[in-house]
C-alpha cells in the first residue's frame, strides 16, 4: 500500500485517467478508498471536494521566442518588410512592426531572423521582466494573465501560484481549504500542470472582481514605484499666478532618464512625471490615463499662458514696443522651446507674422520664392531654418559648439534630438481650415443639435483662397497642378494651415531635405489664442489621421498637447496687412517678405526659400559623406534631393492615401516644375 502511495503522489495525471468515483468513497474498506485517503489527508480533508479540471500540458523543449511571446501578449499584428539592402549573396532584411502605437524594426541576413529581431525590440520596450507573466501581475493584470509556462527558469514566482488557488481566507470559496503548494511544484517539476483555468464548485463574491478592477486601475505613482522602487521626486518650480492659483514642476530620474510634469498640486505634478516614465521606459498607459475619442491632451494652463507671454513679449521687443510698421498683424506664431516643462529653462527661438499665399504669377521656377505666408507655415521654415543652424554648430570643430547643439549623434548613422527638449508652436487665432471654420460655432453651440451647412465637410482637406483669407473645400480629384495652368490663369492652390499641421504630426517638421539627416522632429503641444474649441482641434489634428496604418520606425502618430490662453491679445481691426515677417534665434532683426511675390521687400530671396535650404543641405551633404559614405552622391536637382529620404517620401503617400480612403480629400501639389531646378555652386 506505501507503494502505490508513493506511486499516486509521483504521478498525479493519474487523476485525470481514473477520477475518484463516489462509489468508491462510498466503500470505505475497498482497496481503491484506501489508495486515495493519503492525499485527502495531505490535503485537510477537502481535496477531493474541490471540482477540478486537470489537464496534461506538454513541455516544449525549447522556450518560446520572441514572435510567440509577443503574440500571446498582442495578437494580430502585422509585420511590414520594410527594405532590403547589402549584396545578392549577403542581404540584410528590414522588418518592422507597430506595438503600443510604436513602430519597431528589425534587421538581419534573413526576413525571419529580421521579423525575431524586430518581435524582440518589442517586447523589450514594454516586457521589463523575466517573463511575460511577471509583466502582467506588474502590470495589476491580475485576473488572466498570458501566463509563459515555457521559462527556462529554475522556479516561477511566488505570485504565480495565486492564480490557481483560492485566497487563504476562506470568505470568498468558504468550504474549500487552498491547493497544497507542494503538489504544484511536483507537478511542475514532472512536466505535468493543472489547467490554467480550474472549475471551481462556487461562486465568487463581486468584491474579488471590485479588488481586480482596483489594482488594474493603479496610480502612476504607485506603479512605477514598484517597476523601479526607491525613486525620488524633485519639485522644479513652484509658481504663483493669477488669483492665486499654484502651479507646480516635478521632476523624477529613472533608470538615467528625468521626466517632468505639472500639475495645481505636487500630488498631480509627480502623477504626470510618474505617467511620462511609464509610457517611455514601458510602454504603459495606465487604463485612467488612455485617452479616448472624446477626450483630448491639454496643456497645463499656466505653462500655455507662459508660453504666450514669452511670445508676445519677444514680438514686442523685436517691433519696438510695437511701433513698427511691421507690428501690424492679424496672426501672430512663435515657436518655444523648452526642456521638460520647466518653464525657466524656455527659449522663443522662431517668429512670424502673415495670412497670405503668393499670387499665381509670380511662382518661381527657381526656389527664389516662398509660396505660403501664413503665420504658421513661415514659423515652419523659420524651425528649418533653426535646425540646420543646430546641424552645423554640432558639425563644428570646436567642442563648445557641438555641446550646444540640440542634436546628439546616433551609433547607426544619423542624428537625433537631445533627450528632455520639447518645442511649442503658439499662433494668435486657430489655424486657417476646417479647425477655425468649426471653433466660433462649436464654442456657443451644442455638437448634436447644430445643423450648421458647413458640418456637411466635417474633417474635410480644405485649400486656401489665392491673393485672400478663408478656405475652401478641396474640389478637385487630379493631385497635382500645372503650370501653364497657373501662368494661364488658373487658381494656385495652397493646402490650409490646419491640413498642414495635421500632416507635420505624421511626417515631422523637418521636411523632405533634412530627413536624410534626422530622425522626425514632432511639436509637443499647440497654444491657441482665439476661436479655439479644444475637442474639435483636437479631432482636426489627430484624430482624422488615426487609420493611417502602420508607420516605420521612427515616426508616429504624435499626439499634440493642446491649450488656449486666458486672457489673448486684442484683436486687431481692419485689412490684413501684405506682409509677412519672420525672425530666428541668432538673427538680428525681423525679415519682411511681400505676401504676393513669396520675396523680400527689395526683390531679393528670402532666408527661408527653398533654394537657400537646398544651398544648406548641399554642404551638410558633403560634410556627411565623408563621414558616412552611404550618403552617396549629391543630386545636383532639388526635386532628386527631396527623393534621397525614401521613407519619408513613402510615408508621405501613406498619409495621402489615408485622407482619401476617409473620404476626406485629395491633397493637391503645387506644379512638379517649381522644384526642378540646379542647384549652382
Amino acid at each position: 500500500t506505501s507503494s502505490a502511495e508513493v506511486k499516486e503522489n509521483r504521478n498525479i495525471g493519474n487523476l485525470e485517467d481514473h477520477p475518484i468515483a463516489s462509489t468508491d468513497r462510498a466503500r470505505g474498506g475497498t482497496t481503491s478508498s484506501k489508495r486515495k485517503r493519503p492525499l485527502e489527508e495531505g490535503n485537510n480533508g477537502h481535496f477531493c471536494k474541490l471540482q477540478l479540471i486537470w489537464k496534461k500540458v506538454s513541455w516544449s523543449v525549447t522556450p518560446k521566442n520572441a514572435l510567440v511571446q509577443l503574440h500571446e501578449l498582442k495578437p494580430g499584428l502585422q509585420y511590414k518588410m520594410v527594405s532590403q539592402t547589402g549584396p545578392v549573396h549577403a542581404p540584410v532584411f528590414a522588418v518592422a512592426v507597430e506595438v503600443n502605437g510604436l513602430t519597431f524594426e528589425g534587421t538581419g541576413p534573413t526576413k525571419k531572423k529580421a521579423k525575431m529581431r524586430a518581435a524582440e525590440l518589442a517586447l523589450k520596450s514594454f516586457v521589463q521582466f523575466p517573463n511575460a507573466c511577471q509583466a502582467h501581475f506588474a502590470m495589476g493584470n491580475c485576473v488572466s494573465p498570458s501566463t509563459d509556462f515555457t521559462s527556462d527558469q529554475a522556479d516561477f514566482p511566488d505570485t504565480l501560484f495565486k492564480e490557481f488557488e483560492p485566497s487563504t481566507h476562506s470568505e470568498d470559496f468558504p468550504v474549500y481549504s487552498p491547493v497544497n503548494n507542494e503538489l504544484l511544484s511536483t507537478a511542475y517539476r514532472r512536466g505535468r500542470l493543472l489547467c490554467h483555468t480550474l472549475d471551481l464548485v462556487g461562486t465568487a463574491k463581486p468584491g474579488r472582481h471590485r479588488a481586480a478592477k482596483a489594482e488594474s486601475e493603479k496610480n502612476p505613482v504607485v506603479l512605477l514605484n514598484e517597476l523601479r522602487s526607491g525613486l525620488r521626486y524633485v519639485c522644479l518650480s513652484e509658481t504663483v499666478e493669477k488669483q492665486h492659483i499654484k502651479s507646480f514642476v516635478m521632476a523624477v530620474r529613472v533608470d538615467g532618464r528625468t521626466f517632468e510634469g505639472s500639475g495645481r498640486s505636487k500630488k498631480l505634478a509627480k502623477g504626470q512625471a510618474a505617467q511620462a516614465a511609464l509610457q517611455a521606459l514601458f510602454n504603459i498607459r495606465l487604463p485612467s490615463h488612455i485617452p479616448s475619442r472624446s477626450k483630448c491632451h491639454h496643456l497645463p494652463q499656466d505653462f500655455a499662458d507662459s508660453i504666450y507671454q514669452m511670445v508676445a513679449q519677444k514680438f514686442q521687443e523685436l517691433t519696438d514696443n510695437f511701433t513698427s510698421m511691421h507690428a501690424r498683424h492679424k496672426t501672430l506664431a512663435g515657436i518655444v522651446m523648452t526642456k521638460g516643462l520647466d518653464i525657466r529653462q524656455a527659449q522663443v527661438i522662431v517668429l512670424s507674422s502673415g495670412t497670405k499665399c503668393i499670387n499665381g504669377e509670380y511662382i518661381n521656377d527657381q526656389g527664389l520664392a516662398v509660396n505660403d505666408c501664413h503665420a504658421e507655415i513661415v514659423a515652419r521654415r523659420a524651425f528649418v531654418h533653426f535646425l540646420y543652424s543646430q546641424l552645423e554648430l554640432h558639425l563644428s570643430k570646436r567642442r563648445e559648439d557641438w555641446e550646444r547643439s540640440i542634436f546628439v549623434r546616433l551609433k547607426e548613422g544619423g542624428y537625433r534630438l537631445r533627450e528632455n527638449v520639447l518645442f511649442h508652436l503658439y499662433v494668435s487665432t486657430s489655424p486657417c481650415g476646417d479647425a477655425r471654420l468649426h471653433s466660433p460655432y462649436e464654442i456657443t453651440t451644442d455638437l448634436n443639435s447644430s445643423k450648421h451647412i458647413v458640418r456637411k465637410y466635417r474633417g474635410h482637406l480644405r485649400t486656401k483662397i489665392e491673393s485672400g483669407e478663408g478656405t475652401i473645400p478641396v474640389r478637385c480629384h487630379n493631385a497635382a497642378q500645372t503650370w501653364d495652368g497657373v501662368l494661364l490663369g488658373e487658381q494656385l492652390i495652397t493646402m490650409s494651415c490646419t491640413d498642414k499641421i495635421a500632416r507635420w504630426n505624421i511626417l515631422g517638421l523637418q521636411g523632405a531635405l533634412l530627413s536624410s539627416f534626422i530622425e522626425p522632429m514632432y511639436l509637443h503641444s499647440i497654444i491657441v489664442g482665439s476661436l479655439y474649441h479644444t475637442g474639435h482641434l483636437s479631432r482636426v489634428m489627430s484624430h482624422r489621421i488615426e487609420d493611417v496604418g502602420q508607420l516605420p520606425a521612427s515616426y508616429r502618430r504624435n499626439q499634440l498637447l493642446l491649450s488656449g490662453v486666458s486672457q489673448a491679445g486684442a484683436r486687431q481691426p481692419g485689412k490684413s496687412p501684405g506682409f509677412s515677417v519672420n525672425w530666428v534665434t541668432g538673427s538680428a532683426e525681423l525679415e519682411v517678405l511681400n505676401a504676393s511675390t513669396g520675396k523680400r521687400s527689395c526683390g531679393g530671396p528670402s532666408r527661408l526659400c527653398k533654394r537657400v535650404f537646398f544651398t544648406r543641405w548641399a554642404r551638410l551633404h558633403g560634410k556627411l559623406s565623408t563621414r558616412v559614405p552611404s550618403h552617396g552622391e549629391m543630386p545636383s536637382v532639388y526635386s532628386e534631393a527631396k527623393l534621397v529620404a525614401q521613407t519619408y517620401q513613402s510615408v508621405k503617400q501613406q498619409l495621402f492615401k489615408a485622407f482619401q480612403k476617409a473620404g476626406l480629400g485629395t491633397w493637391v501639389k503645387k506644379p512638379p516644375e517649381q522644384d526642378q531646378f540646379l542647384l549652382t555652386v
